[in-house]
């Protein structure tokens, strides 16, 4: 019992515990709560993506207007870009309500089947990673998309028969952050496809001003503007920091949150002028000192730095490309000139490859 309990608490100690990577885009569980707290309930408390809330408000009108449920929606783009906000401020805009899974949890067809029979008319089901879903559960939600019915096989053999069970009206929204890995005929059963795209400087300004004044963080303009140009432009990353500053500043400053308080929060979690952390400038600098500024393979860049492919292709390459400080070329990826500038190295003079490009 003695020893038991000792590795119990060995378990529980915090050094045991992972770190936190705070620019990462995912949600983390520690968060979940955090991020629910401030997610917005209608469109116009959602910040940003002026085209795809316009579409979306007419798109939603014109079904409450026939009084129907409106049609199926995917929501794609880069994780922590509001794409599960959206489909909450979707559910109170239809005011019905929302049940949310995800597709690895979808296992066997009795779990969808379960769900599917249990929504009410209008109600909207939330698939997040939808990519990730079973080839078997997707052939399945086939017919409940466009005919509304649920075909079940009951038995094996000769004496299988097919069960279809009626379904209420109901809507299935969809997130993805890989929309080539899903199935054209899952793609083409959705009545609205919408890209979410980074946010600018301002908006994330805007974004964080509503979360100070959700979470009673007394700021000012400027500190907010600080952390926003160094939110990688997702919301999800600018509420992170917005919170690890709050608690700098409660800790080292007598909960003053004023622009010297935020860039001395900032530079103690390593987060640069860019919003860079220590692993992208690893990336970088890798890159630059090892490989010439490159090309490289991508396989090579990612075993040279100890990350995998797909951490570095999913998770940090889409802001350095973003922000141009890298380019992806035929032969592999290139430094760009203001990769080489930001980390204090002088641009190399190559022949043949685009290295000196601006953000758009």
């Amino acid at each position: 019992m003695i020893l038991r309990a000792v590795c119990y608490n060995w378990m529980d100690m915090p050094f045991d515990q992972p770190e936190e990577n705070l620019v990462a885009p995912e949600l983390q569980e520690t968060e979940r709560g955090f991020d629910a707290a401030l997610r917005p309930k209608t469109l116009e408390e959602f910040i940003g993506q002026p085209r795809l809330k316009e579409n979306l408000s007419i798109f939603l009108e014109a079904a409450k207007g026939r009084g129907e449920a409106c049609e199926h929606v995917l929501l794609y783009g880069p994780p922590g870009l509001g794409k599960t906000s959206l489909a909450h401020v979707i559910a109170n805009e239809m005011q019905t309500a929302i049940k949310v899974t995800s597709g690895p949890s979808l296992e066997r067809v009795g779990d969808l089947a379960a769900i599917l029979t249990n929504l009410e008319q209008g109600d909207i089901l939330f698939i997040d990673e939808i990519h990730r879903m079973n080839r078997t559960i997707e052939e399945v939600l086939y017919p409940a998309m466009e005919d509304y019915a649920l075909d079940i096989v009951i038995g094996k053999g000769p004496s299988a028969r097919i069960l279809r069970l009626d379904l209420k009206r109901f809507t299935i929204i969809g997130a993805t952050t890989r929309l080539s890995l899903l199935s054209a005929p899952l793609r083409d059963r959705f009545g609205a496809t919408h890209h979410l795209d980074f946010y600018e400087d301002d908006e994330m300004r805007r974004i964080l001003s509503r979360s100070a004044r959700l979470l009673d963080v007394a700021t000012d303009e400027e500190s907010l503007a600080l952390i926003a140009r160094r939110s990688r432009r997702t919301p999800r990353v600018g509420n992170r920091l917005l919170k690890r500053v709050r608690d700098y500043a409660q800790v080292k400053a007598d909960g003053i949150m004023n622009p010297s308080v935020v860039e001395n929060a900032l530079q103690s979690l390593e987060i640069d002028s860019l919003g860079l952390d220590e692993c992208d400038r690893r990336i970088l600098k890798t890159l630059i000192e090892k490989f010439q500024g490159g090309p490289v393979g991508l396989a090579t860049l990612a075993a040279s730095v100890a990350e995998e492919v797909e951490t570095l292709e999913e998770v940090i390459e889409p802001f350095l490309l973003r922000e141009c400080l890298i380019a992806r070329t035929p032969r592999g990826r290139v430094a760009t000139d203001s990769a080489y500038r930001h980390l204090g190295f002088t641009p190399l003079q190559r022949q043949g490859i685009l290295t000196d490009v601006s953000p758009t």
